[in-house]
Order: C-alpha cells, then structure tokens, then sequence
C-alpha cells in the first residue's frame, strides 16, 4: 500500500479527552457510581516490625453502619497462586494481607473495616485496638547489610584507575522521593458469583487482573479491571498493591460492592517510592579528560521481603567511552514497603552521580563541560558493540549551547551577581533507554465511516488518548473527530504497562498494524469492485484522505467508505493489529538522549536555590504530538526540580514511621517554584527503533534535570553538593 498522507500526526492538536477532564465528566476510579456500595477504612500498623498478639474489635462493631471488620485472626486464607511473570511483582514473596500476625514494616494493612458510610467506617477504624510484640526496625541503610551485588564489567577498572593520570574518588546520596500523583489510589470491587469486576487506579489494567486472579485462584477471564482515567501516576500504579486485594477480600466477605481509598498519609505505604542510594564513583581519565577507568559501586534501599531492581547499571555501562568499567549493584533489605518505579526510573538517579561527576571532572581539568563530554563520545555501544539505532547528542549540544547562550558562562564559580543573588549556569546530558514490548489493538470500521479503535493500555495524562487517535486518524485516512480511542479495559486487547515510555512504542505500532490492515480490506475490496471507481487500480497506488479512497496524484477518481461499504452490504470492517517488541537478537541500540541547560540564582546570605530558567533538547525520535510532548517535557523538568531540590521523605528509625507523610512535609513544586521552561525536540524519526519510529518522551525529560542544577549551583557558589536534595542548609 501507498504511504498514508500525515495530517493528525505531527500536529499541535488539543487533547480529546480535554472536555470531559475539566467539565467533571472524566470517571476516575473511586467515582464510579457502583449500586449497593459501602466503605471499607484501612488500619496500618504503628509498629515498623514484630508480631500481632490481638486484635480488639468490640468498640469498632458497635458503630452504627459498621458491616465488618476483618484483620488476620477471622480472614479467609487466600491462595495467593505465584504471579512473578505477570504483573510487575518483584522478586521475592509479596505481601499476603490478613495471612498471618508478622508486621513487616509501619503502615502494613492490618484490619480494614467496611460499613455503610465512609464516616463510620473513618470512627469504626479508629477505634481499632491492636496489640503488638514490637521489635526495631532495620530503616536505615547505613546501619544494614546489603545482600549480594550484581555486577559488571569489562576491561581492568582497578588496574585503569592506577594508571590513569587524573583520578577522582566521589560520593552522592539521592533521598527517598514518593510520587505524589494529585488522585489517590483508590478501588472499587464488586463480585457477581465467582466473577470479580474492578475500578481501579492503574497504570496496567492487565497486571491488576493478573494479580486478582492469582491472589482469589480465578481464571483470567473470571476478573475484570476497569480504569479510563488515571489522575496521575508517575510509576506508582506500576503494580498491583496490597489495598486492591483488600476491596476484592472484603466485597466477597460482605457481598456488597466495596470502595477503599487511601488516605494522602497511606500513599506513602501502601504503594511503593523511588528507593534512596549511595552511589560511589571512582574515574581516572588522562589529561585531556578521556576517560580510562570508571568504578560504579551502587547501594539502594529495597524491602525485606521483595527485591525492587531497576536499571541503574545501563548508564554507567553505555554513556561514555571508556575502555574499562567495573559495576556493583547491591539492594539493601530494610524493614519498608517495597519500592517501585518513579519517572526516569534508575537513569534520574544514575545521572545525577555520573554527570555530576563529569562536571567535577571538567572543573579540575579547565576543561568546558560540554567539550568534557565531546571527547568522550563513543561511536558503538561498548556495552554490547551494537550500532547506535540514533544518537544525535552533538547535535543536542549544540542547539542546547546556541539556544541556551552558554557562551555567556563564567567557568569560574561564583564570579558572576545579580544584586544578593549568585547566579550559575550548568548542564548535564540525559539517556534513557524506552520500553518496547508486545502489544495488541483492535479496530472497527463502521459504514457510517466513522472508526473505533480499543487496547487495554492507560492513560495517566501523557495524552494516550489523543495520541493514539492521531496514529489511527492518519492509518485509516480518517478526521481526528471521526476515530474514538478506547482503553483502560482489560477485555479491550493486551497491552504492557503504561510507563517506562514504552506506550506509543509498543500501542501505537499496534494501533498502526491494525489500521493498516483495515484500510488494506477497504482497498482490496475497491480494487475488485467493479462498481468502484478504483476497479483495476493498482492497491499500490491508493490512498485514504478524510474517509475517502482515490488515487494517488488524481483526488477526482475515488470514493467514501460509507460508499464502498453500503454497496457491498457491510455493516463494518474489523481488523487485529500487533506488535511483537524489539527483534531477538537486538540489532541496534536503542535509547533515547538529551542535554539540559540551567541557571539558577542563590541568595548569598540565605542559601535558597532558585532556578531561573531551564532547557531541554532532545533526540526521542519523532513527534507524534508536539503539544503533548510540551507537556510532558515541561512536566518531567518540574519533577526534576523537585527531587534537585525539594522532595525528601524523612523516616524515624526507631520505628518506622514516615514523619512527612503529607504534602506539608513532603515539599513538591508549586507555581512559584517553576521558572521559564522550553523543549526542543531534534526532527526527524527512528525506524530502527519500530514502526512509529518514536521512542517516548516521558522519561527521557526528567533525566539530566537534578544534576544540571547541582553543575549550576556549584558554578554559582563554589560548592559541590553531592546530596539530594540540596537545601539551603547545605549551603550556608
């Protein structure tokens, strides 16, 4: 078939789900207007570790509209069937609600109690009395032992090192940050018979259902996940978490359709967080700044009972040239909740040492940052000796440099004053390495010629809805206003989770593949239609331009599909689309690239950063949408400057106890925090990467940001701050 002409793709469209979000009619999970439904209150634990002795429950049953209270010593058992390929479990034994009387960490669901208001079940969970054989808890790394490190290497690290002529010896500490999306978690379950229905927050509809349908030892089909619209994510509806099974449990213990949503304080425990590191860089380079050796020694927090991985070694193995390279990557098991992915997972931390690190190197040697990093650009990656699918980071230097007016920075720190304001320029590169994994869609052509198209994929606000629609509209030769996107569905076709932008990778292909093929049986069917117009006309030769197919070159010879459709008495064409993932083996490298660029001010008595202004530019591909992309960038560069410089989750040690656990404590941007923000997007595209040749922009916009501004902070004061967040304390 002939290439299809681009009128939606590429184009700065409005979201089409606009309307619906900010009239109220957009239905999120907790919602949903479920018949017969009542309130179940979740009870955490007060201890950080030990053992349940007893659990009172008289004064909670004696509330008026109180249904049940159910904790460990009256829950059923549960089969709890292992899930570890199929819903993003780590490894490890995931935590069994109401199974027995351990408390693994502070928060733990211990009793949850359901009745027929939420203020009731609110007074009816307050009155809960548990009883506990408490033990301390193992909260802090430095104090804990680290199980077994992965590792990497290639070439002689050690033996580099002493041969090097410039070696360094540094460590950085990144804080434990929470997501924080503005909706909460929340679920609805409802059973009918020994079929489970939920609505449910989620970033993966199909790992949620996976998950019910192991823990309750249901067929796939038996369970149902249902989640239009999600109010953010940002990784933290990654998995299936504890106070979904506990709206599953109780709904089928009370028969009555069950609401849980967790409190703003249980986001902090009952989902999971970005893990807090200690990662110690040692690099040796020669005099020139090329780099010769580079040690990687990497601790991260992870729970007692479950290994949270992430790919915090990729970095380190890819990024520069250099000939040898030693990695060890040890999880520290702590009595804590387990962590999960958070946006730029393990690239935003591994970046904030590593190009931290150049910077410092750069400042030793005289060198200018970003000619620091021209000299150790490498021409495969050495990793796996792959081609680079694209890598056009000299070209995000160089637009980022002219754009950026990095020519009017003073190498020399703290030499240039705005009134009581230091001011400073830094900037850092960016990599990530985007998901792409099987997927499936479906497409429906109707004779009204208009088009719907459905896979269970989410939408937590990076615009999946209108992105996907914009695929479709171009592959059908459809408007935008005649194709409806459908997902958050588990009976809509497979989907990967919605995260490690892998969704218009693996979803789009898929929604391609499907469209094309439906317009191929429209054109098949023209072609062979005597009655057609385009009776006799090469297949080839045909395209589809708002719902009617001609030949290429000549508009005048063709017709609609509602045409071609009523005349050969078809109600609609329907078609499967698919997506296999990356070829096996891989053939090229594949990650996509950045350059920060950042001036910041710091009040020279007070120590307060403020960040002036900021730039990305960046090589993801192509752009599917550029106004969602805006977003997206603009919104990965604020959570930059919140983990740089603001977010911190603080626990007390002797039990526990998360002491932010709010959003006064917890401190996130607000408007007044956000300076003059601007993405650049490289054109062009990358079919090695798929058929899109995209390769997302949610991560990628996050990456780079911390470290950008702590390479500006120092420009602008003299001090290096190797700790997340870097407060004003750091800098007094």
């Amino acid at each position: 078939m002939s290439p299809q002409p681009q009128a939606a793709v590429g184009a700065p469209l409005s979201r089409v789900e606009g309307r619906l979000k900010v009239t109220g009619e957009a239905q999120y999970a907790a919602e949903f207007d479920v018949d017969g439904v009542v309130h179940a209150v979740i009870v955490d634990a007060s201890i950080g570790r030990g053992r349940i002795t007893g659990v009172d429950t008289r004064d909670a049953e004696a509330v008026p509209g109180v249904l049940r209270v159910i904790h460990h010593g009256n829950a059923p058992r549960l089969p709890y069937r292992d899930n570890s390929n199929g819903s993003n479990n780590p490894a490890g034994r995931r935590l069994r609600v109401f199974q027995d009387d351990r408390v693994l960490f502070h928060g733990q669901p211990v009793a949850v109690v359901i009745a027929t208001t939420l203020e009731a079940a609110q007074h009816g969970a307050s009155l809960v009395k548990v009883r506990y054989d408490a033990q301390r808890p193992s909260t802090d790394m430095a104090d804990a032992e680290a199980d077994e490190p992965t590792r990497y290497a290639r070439g002689d690290a050690e033996a580099g090192l002493r041969d090097a002529a410039v070696r360094m010896d540094l460590t950085y500490r990144m804080a434990r940050n929470h997501h924080n999306p503005m909706e909460p978690h929340a679920t609805i379950a409802r059973w009918d018979g020994n079929r489970l229905t939920v609505w449910d927050k989620t970033q993966w509809v199909v790992g949620t259902q996976t998950e019910l349908a192991t823990v309750f030892d249901l067929p796939m089909e038996s369970v149902r996940v249902i989640s239009p619209f999600v109010g953010g994510g940002f990784g933290s509806g990654l998995r299936c978490w504890p106070h979904v099974v506990v709206a599953a449990l109780a709904a089928r213990e009370t028969k009555r359709p069950v609401k849980v949503v967790l409190s703003r304080k249980q986001q902090y425990f009952g989902t999971g967080f970005r893990p807090s590191y200690e990662y110690r860089l040692r690099l040796g380079s020669d005099r020139r700044g090329r780099l010769r050796a580079v040690v990687h020694e990497m601790d991260a927090e992870t729970s007692s009972y479950e290994t949270f991985d992430e790919a915090i070694m990729l970095a380190g193995q890819m990024f520069y040239s250099t000939p040898n390279v030693s990695q060890a990557y040890r999880k520290v098991p702590l009595d804590v909740n387990t962590p999960i992915w958070m946006r730029g997972p393990g690239f935003a931390n591994a970046s904030f040492a590593i190009e931290s690190a150049m910077d410092e190197l750069a400042h030793r040697l005289r060198i200018d940052p970003i000619e620091l990093r021209l000299r150790n650009e490498p021409a495969e990656d050495e990793s796996n000796g792959l081609p680079w699918s694209t890598r056009r980071l000299r070209e995000c230097y160089t637009v980022g440099a002219r754009e950026f007016g990095w020519h009017r920075r003073n190498p020399k720190p703290r030499s240039t004053r705005d009134g009581d304001w230091l001011i400073g320029l830094g900037m850092a590169a960016a990599v990530y390495d985007p998901g792409r994994m099987p997927a499936q869609a479906r497409v429906r052509l109707d004779a009204d010629g208009t088009a719907v198209v459905e896979a269970a994929s989410s939408d937590m606000g990076p615009g999946t809805y209108t992105s996907q629609t914009q695929v479709a509209a171009d592959a059908l030769g459809l408007t935008m206003r005649t194709v409806t996107f459908r997902l958050g569905d588990s009976r809509y076709p497979r989907t990967p989770p919605h995260g490690g932008s892998m969704t218009m990778a693996s979803v789009g292909s898929a929604t391609l593949d499907a469209c094309n093929k439906v317009r191929g049986q429209a054109i098949e069917l023209a072609v062979e239609d005597e009655e057609s117009p385009l009776y006799g006309v090469r297949v080839e030769d045909i395209v589809v331009r708002s719902g009617r197919l001609h030949v290429q070159g000549d508009p005048t010879r063709g017709e609609t599909y509602q045409r071609l459709l009523a005349r050969n008495n078809l109600t609609h064409l329907q078609a499967n689309g698919s997506y296999a993932g990356p070829p096996d083996p891989e053939r090229h490298s594949y990650y996509s690239y950045g350059a920060v660029f950042t001036e910041v001010g710091v009040d020279a008595t007070l120590g307060l950063v403020r960040v002036r202004r900021m730039l990305g530019v960046y090589d993801v591909g192509r752009i599917v949408s550029p106004k969602l992309a805006d977003s997206q960038a603009l919104g990965g560069m604020v959570g930059g400057i919140g983990q740089a410089l603001l977010e911190h989750t603080v626990t007390d040690h002797r039990d526990g106890r998360i002491v932010n656990a709010d959003l006064a404590g917890y401190l996130v941007p607000v408007n007044a925090d956000i300076p003059d923000l601007k993405a650049i997007y490289l054109e062009g595209e990358d079919m090695q990467a798929d058929p899109l040749g995209v390769k997302g922009v949610g991560e990628i916009v996050q990456v780079g940001v911390a470290s950008a501004i702590a390479n500006a902070v120092f420009n602008a004061t003299g001090r290096r701050i190797r700790e997340l967040p870097i407060t004003a304390e750091a800098l007094l």
